[in-house]
């Protein structure tokens, strides 16, 4: 399997969770955010795009490091976007 292919699913399967979320209604930030990028400007796919870069640091923690999902930094992080410090910067 090449890494652009695992990238893929890895990103579609950030994709599922945050549209679990939204319909879930939990956590409720993850609407409200999606509602807030929107408003300032982001199409749905572009806020959807940022919010997977708020996700996927949990995502790791719990799957590549078997800690649990951390709810207070992923809402932390979605409050941040657009910005998204905690990607590191080449």
């Amino acid at each position: 399997m090449s890494q652009d292919h695992g990238d893929q699913l890895d990103q579609q399967l950030l994709f599922e969770v945050i549209e679990n979320q939204l319909a879930d209604g939990y956590p409720l930030k993850v609407k409200a955010t999606l509602m807030r990028l929107c408003m300032t400007g982001h199409s749905r796919e572009d806020a959807l795009e940022l919010i997977a870069c708020a996700l996927a640091p949990e995502m790791f923690a719990v799957v590549e490091q078997q800690q649990e999902f951390n709810l207070p930094r992923y809402e932390a992080h979605l409050d941040l976007l657009p910005q998204t410090p905690w990607i590191e910067q080449d």
